[in-house]
């Protein structure tokens, strides 16, 4: 069962390019080094994040079992909030709520998060890969938590009427983050940062930049008003393709 991911991220694969192209790429692939570029490789959160990290992270949306183990091997403390259900379209059955200590440093505020795994696993190689390289890159200290808007929220996509999509807050498989604490206490928030053009700006941009690289769905200010003053993360299934704006 593990490989019908793959399977289906190959078939959307092969019906937009076709199978030349689809060759071409499983090519170039397979003449890559590292098993973090290859789709077929189990997901380790100790390797650098290659091609097919995204698309293994948002495999495991809905596995909470893979997703729990994924996070014991890393070392990640976590807990696991009760499942929820509220109607059809509604409620979570894999969240996990990261704490502090162990393998992840980074403190979440408000504490006491619950996400789905899928996002939890990205938030953790977000927190090693993206956001502590570019705090020491840009300001010489790391970071000490990401400030959040919440993840869970039973509401159509943001904006829409009755008879849009559901979002993928509804199944807490998404995080809209506001800022990020220094450990010298600065905050460097998206509302009071992103149209600067000095450090706490490139530091914004650097940590979009990668979190497009983990998760299916990354929006910023420069998507909409609606995002001026957060980051929404996201693991929607769709076929192994990513939003990045």
């Amino acid at each position: 069962m593990r490989f019908l991911p793959i399977v289906r991220r190959l078939t959307a694969i092969l019906l937009v390019l076709g199978v030349g192209a689809l060759l071409a790429l499983l090519l170039f692939v397979a003449t890559r080094r590292g098993p973090e570029d290859l789709p077929w490789t189990p997901l380790d959160l100790g390797e650098p994040i290659g091609l097919a990290t995204r698309g293994k992270l948002v495999a495991l949306a809905g596995d909470a079992p893979a997703c729990t183990a994924l996070l014991d091997r890393a070392g990640v403390r976590y807990s696991r909030p009760p499942d929820r259900t509220s109607g059809a379209h509604c409620g979570y059955d894999d969240a996990v709520a990261l704490r502090p200590g162990g393998a992840n440093g980074l403190a979440l505020a408000p504490a006491d998060l619950g996400t789905s795994c899928a996002v939890a696993a990205a938030l953790v190689l977000w927190e090693w890969q993206v956001v502590q390289p570019a705090a020491l890159r840009h300001f010489g200290v790391p970071a000490a938590r990401i400030e959040h808007f919440g993840s869970y929220s039973c509401r159509r996509i943001y904006g829409r009427a009755e008879g849009a999509n559901w979002s993928e807050h509804a199944r807490a498989r998404a995080i809209d983050v506001a800022g990020v604490r220094l450990a010298d206490g600065r905050r460097i928030g998206v509302a009071a940062d992103w149209t600067g053009k000095g450090a706490e700006a490139a530091f914004l941009r650097d940590i979009r930049d990668g979190a497009c690289t983990l998760f299916a769905t990354t929006l910023s200010p420069d998507y909409n008003r609606a995002h001026h003053d957060h980051l929404h993360l996201d693991m929607a299934a769709r076929g192994g393709f990513g939003v990045c704006r």
